[in-house]
């Protein structure tokens, strides 16, 4: 894929959940941003305190671990803050280059454009009309995106967190509205539950494509990184 200034936006094959997914059918392809407010003059997860998600997030785990991976994703959110045009007109190539690739594969386009952020992309690409060949995820705690009608192709799993009531109380109220799956950290394998808030659980650990899930479930996920000593309530023991 081409590159600004030396960045490629998205990585193929990088998140060892995301190639456990990956096969002859699917192959996903994530772009992980600086979380939060790590860069100044802007947040890219504004529900982060509240949820209690910013000291545990997965920023950490893995790769996430290299300070080279770091920087790459500092830079990356430094282009979305100082010149959003010239992001978005890299990440359409990317997006482009990407599909062609997997057309010449015969696999299906995945993309989750939020590994380590909480953007509307919605609000600034056309996935139905750009994109129809592509399909779309993304996690969120940024529950009213669901509000409103999204694309077709773009499916998003709603994040809980105990770390406020008012957090806990807003992410059941909407997954009840829309029909959501919601997406739940537990600290170990062996405390997730065969159900909970009423919904039956899965283990999402197994692959990462989340539009394959079955509809109003929850998604069990085990704390990995920084999250693994979490007491926010973000992580349920």
């Amino acid at each position: 894929m081409s590159k600004v200034n030396g960045l490629r936006l998205l990585g193929v094959g990088t998140n060892a959940k995301t190639v456990k997914g990956d096969g002859s059918e699917y192959l996903t392809a994530i772009m992980y941003l600086a979380p939060a407010d790590q860069v100044e003059g802007i947040n890219m997860c504004p529900m982060a305190v509240l949820a209690g998600c910013k000291a545990g997030c997965l920023n950490t785990a893995g790769r996430g671990q290299m300070n080279c991976v770091q920087a790459a994703r500092v830079r990356k959110t430094i282009l979305w803050r100082d010149n959003r045009e010239m992001f978005l007109v890299q990440l359409k190539s990317d997006l482009d280059r990407f599909s062609a690739y997997c057309t010449r594969k015969g696999i299906k386009p995945c993309v989750r454009l939020n590994g380590t952020s909480d953007v509307p992309w919605e609000n600034y690409i056309d996935m139905e009309k750009d994109y129809p060949e592509i399909q779309f995820y993304d996690y969120s705690k940024t529950s009213n995106r669901l509000h409103k009608k999204l694309p077709s192709n773009y499916n998003i799993t709603l994040s809980y967190s105990e770390a406020s009531d008012r957090y806990a109380d807003m992410i059941r109220l909407d997954a009840l509205k829309t029909g959501a799956n919601l997406a739940v950290v537990w600290r170990t394998q062996d405390a997730i539950p065969e159900t909970f808030l009423g919904r039956k659980v899965i283990d999402g650990d197994k692959d990462d494509l989340r539009f394959l899930d079955p509809a109003e479930c929850v998604v069990a996920l085990y704390a990995k990184g920084a999250a693994k000593h979490d007491t926010s309530g973000f992580v349920i023991d």
